[in-house]
């Protein structure tokens, strides 16, 4: 069985958020789960946040999708491969 996961860290979410954004809806068929986490609600809303992303894509596109990922202003992200040999 093989797992891909991409994890992402955002600073500034309000100014990061929408560059990030674009580049999800461009992928968004590569995407199988998404689970995005910030602290606080209303006007106590964090400036950060994090995503958990499991793809479904082949390798080549997961990874395109994490540079991609990578080189917005204020993201950090890793992309994350866990493979169990087949018993």
């Amino acid at each position: 069985m093989k797992k891909t996961v991409l994890l992402v860290l955002i600073g500034k979410r309000k100014e990061t958020a929408v560059n990030l954004q674009k580049v999800l809806t461009a992928w968004g068929c590569l995407i199988k789960t998404r689970l995005g986490l910030h602290a606080g609600v209303m006007e106590n809303c964090s400036e950060t946040g994090f995503l958990f992303l499991e793809l479904c894509g082949s390798d080549k596109e997961n990874a395109e999708l994490g540079r991609k990922v990578g080189v917005i202003s204020g993201i950090e992200s890793k992309l994350i491969v866990l493979e169990q040999a087949d018993e």
